[in-house]
């Protein structure tokens, strides 16, 4: 009985990966299944609808309040001859209140979030990732942006902030909760989170104010998949023996750390040595680390930049700068990019919603739901998943995300599917 029981602790990981790669796909399955109430009702499918729309109503704003009603009023009725980026009046409410918007299945968005949530607080990265996903393509709101491009271009704009955001507040909360839960643990490094925050404030607050009201959903979209494609690259070079011979420490410190959670041992988590301005040195399974808390800074105000530009966590390129630049195992990563992301994040939405930004509460407060439930499971099933391939999996998802969003912006369709 004792060997059978060894024998199921050991398929742990397996089990583990193949559950969450099928729960992956069913999800997937779930939300792109025809399910009426997700998708705007095109002119095709409600000639009635259109047909029967009248040029003008006695309230153009719908009843939608601040700049959204405003935006909404100046967008054209749908007629016989206009069938797209219109509004349809006699169309049920959706997204917003707005007629004829996508109407997402709460149900989906709340399973969706628990997977954003958990791959967060696992791998460190790839959550704002995840929420772009579901915002632009599972829940339809990147097509439904996409078709005010020639209607209403502030409308584009209006919409594609909103997902930004959006993004935002799911990994802020993901981060806030991984933050506590890994410095419970021990596994935190406190200096390197603090010279990366405050590169981040900077940056964060920067772009925020720069290009609020400012990127169509076409640039957005683009750029989204270029830069997850472009650190698939880095990361997939992280997995490479070339990388990892440059790397024996954070290796040996991963090993030990695998090796006492099989053992079901206490381990020496993170430690301060020195910390000063130049340098700082700690030790984690009492294998010694160290970096430079100016270039810290730099990069958190560049890493910043770029991902609340692009709405997400930035755990995407935290998580490379961390394993490649300063050289740490990904059972620390994970922990320290945390915090940082939480600041990110607060900073973006601050800035983004002091510009005007609104949030659809209905919706996010699902989803904030589900992140809560999925940033609970990460950091207690991580130990169970082997260093190696929680970097192979991130590089998986940021192949085909990468693929995918790249081509829908700079070509105009996507060469993976959903085409």
């Amino acid at each position: 009985m004792k060997r059978y029981f060894k024998f199921l602790k050991k398929l742990k990981p397996l089990v583990l990966s193949l559950f969450l790669v099928f729960s992956f796909l069913w999800i997937y399955w779930l939300s792109t299944a025809p399910i009426s109430a997700q998708e705007p009702p095109s002119a095709n499918e409600t000639p009635q609808a259109v047909a029967t729309a009248q040029p003008v109503v006695a309230d153009p704003t719908f009843g939608l309040p601040g700049k959204l009603g405003e935006l909404i009023a100046k967008t054209p009725l749908c007629t016989e001859e206009l069938k797209k980026g219109c509004i349809d009046p006699n169309a049920p409410k959706g997204y917003f209140g707005i007629p004829g918007a996508p109407k997402p299945n709460l149900i989906v968005a709340f399973l969706w979030a628990i997977w954003v949530g958990w791959i967060f607080s696992t791998i460190g990265a790839f959550g704002g990732i995840m929420a772009g996903v579901g915002h632009i393509t599972i829940f339809g709101l990147g097509k439904y942006a996409r078709s005010f491009k020639e209607t209403n271009p502030a409308l584009n704009k209006f919409l594609t902030d909103n997902i930004r955001v959006s993004n935002m507040f799911l990994v802020g909360l993901s981060s806030l909760i991984s933050t506590i839960n890994y410095w419970r643990m021990k596994r935190l490094v406190w200096p390197l989170s603090l010279a990366l925050v405050i590169g981040a404030v900077g940056g964060a607050y920067l772009i925020a104010t720069l290009t609020a009201g400012k990127v169509t959903f076409k640039q957005y979209v683009g750029w989204f998949g270029l830069a997850v494609f472009v650190i698939a690259g880095f990361m997939w070079y992280g997995t490479t023996e070339r990388a990892k011979a440059k790397r024996k420490a954070a290796a040996e410190a991963a090993k030990k750390f695998e090796e006492a959670t099989k053992k079901k041992e206490g381990y020496e988590g993170v430690k301060i040595i020195k910390f000063s301005l130049t340098e700082c040195v700690f030790t984690f399974m009492g294998v010694e680390f160290k970096f430079n808390p100016i270039l810290a800074v730099i990069g958190g105000f560049v890493i910043a930049m770029i991902s609340v530009f692009l709405g997400l966590g930035g755990g995407f390129l935290l998580v490379p700068f961390m394993t490649d630049v300063v050289k740490l195992p990904m059972f620390i990563v994970a922990g320290t990019s945390a915090l940082v992301v939480f600041v990110q994040m607060l900073v973006g939405i601050l800035s983004y919603m002091a510009k005007g930004v609104m949030v659809y509460w209905q919706f996010i407060g699902i989803e904030l739901l589900g992140i809560f439930v999925g940033s609970m499971i990460g950091p207690r099933t991580q130990k169970y998943i082997p260093d190696v391939w929680l970097k192979r999996l991130f590089v998986l998802l940021a192949i085909y995300v990468g693929l995918r969003y790249t081509s829908l912006g700079f070509l105009g369709k996507s060469i993976v599917p959903p085409y």
